[in-house]
């Protein structure tokens, strides 16, 4: 099986004072290439501390997790940004876009930081492109609704070509419309281009959408609901 998500029984321990919280506990699971996932929780789960332990955003006190092929559990903090900016692309609910760039320099930020000089320009183009503001490359954020900046923010994390996608919340902030339309658009890059996708969600309407929906529960999987929905 072809995984790019391999979690072995990850924990994550925080120290708060004389009191340890245990946010993750013992967590298991895989995910495939191509596969459009979404995890749910109530408020307290364990989502966020999943979903920042499979961005490599921290890293876990214990387990092992293998990102598209590479063992980055105990990686350093330098080591996890260049897997981020190489494996991971992120939206969030809240767009999260430089204000004095234009989209079109949103959308190259990832390049930059990887050192591409050569044809960076044109990928970022091409990213824009399929996301269909190819007239709206000169704008700034504030020259676009809430819908195209989400969409500049999809654009700023398939051009790099990642392992996956982590969307959270991303029609959070968005009316049901175009929330709709945001929603057709991510999945539709997973179908033309094979991306894989991972949505962090509370809305069920949303995850009736993702091919596999893995609950949490006081940091722990919902024993039984981590399989395959229809």
């Amino acid at each position: 099986m072809d995984w790019v998500i391999e979690a072995r029984d990850l924990r994550k321990t925080y120290v708060m004072g004389e009191i340890e919280v245990q946010a993750l506990r013992g967590v298991s699971f895989t995910v495939e290439r191509g596969e459009v996932v979404s995890i749910m929780g109530p408020s307290g789960s364990g989502k966020s501390t999943m979903m920042n332990t499979i961005g490599c955003l921290d890293r876990p006190t214990s387990g092992e997790y293998i990102l598209d092929g590479e063992s980055v559990a105990q990686m350093d903090d330098d080591q996890l940004a260049s897997v981020r900016n190489r494996k991971i692309g992120f939206v969030f609910q809240s767009f999260n876009l430089l204000s004095r760039l234009t989209a079109l320099g949103n959308v190259e930020l990832p390049l930059r930081y990887s050192g591409l000089t050569e044809g960076r320009r044109a990928k970022a183009q091409a990213a824009l492109e399929a996301v269909g503001l190819q007239n709206r490359m000169g704008h700034r954020p504030y020259e676009l609704s809430g819908g195209q900046q989400q969409r500049v923010a999809v654009a700023r994390a398939l051009v790099n070509n990642p392992a996956i996608i982590m969307a959270d919340e991303p029609t959070g902030n968005l009316d049901s419309k175009v929330g709709k339309e945001i929603m057709s658009l991510l999945l539709n890059l997973n179908k033309d281009l094979g991306t894989t996708l991972i949505i962090v969600t509370h809305d069920p309407k949303i995850a009736e959408q993702t091919q596999r929906v893995i609950r949490l529960r006081d940091g722990e999987l919902d024993t039984g609901v981590a399989e395959k929905e229809g």
